[in-house]
């Protein structure tokens, strides 16, 4: 059995007004924190994420996302929904075709940076 190493913690019980004040300027806006909390759990579902990564400098349809995915038209199509009601992904029409996309390069960024870091 793997031994987990236990975080530190403070042995005194001191608090630095300058810092907490600091982080808390990054907690002030809560409606931003819920927004936050929400895309993440979006992306917490493997589907999901699937999806966005598969859209990564990519343009596709359904049909193309769906045998990308391995998963089902319906189930990208839901899926998709999700993450447009989000912002997280855009579409365009070229006639009778949808053609879906991530919404902005702060997503796709965001992405890359997370895939990355779970390679190092």
């Amino acid at each position: 059995m793997k031994k987990e190493k236990i975080a530190p913690i403070c042995k005194v019980n001191i608090v630095d007004e300058e810092k907490v004040r600091e982080a808390r300027k990054n907690l002030s806006n809560k409606d931003q924190i819920l927004e936050m909390a929400a895309i993440f759990k979006l992306l917490g579902e493997p589907t999901r994420l699937k999806t966005i990564l598969s859209l990564i400098d990519n343009e596709l349809c359904v049909c193309d996302l769906s045998a990308a995915t391995d998963s089902s038209v319906s189930a990208v199509s839901h899926q998709l929904r999700l993450l447009r009601n989000a912002r997280l992904v855009k579409y365009r029409k070229d006639g009778k075709m949808v053609y879906y996309s991530i919404d902005d390069e702060h997503i796709n960024n965001v992405i890359q940076k997370i895939k990355e870091h779970t390679e190092e």
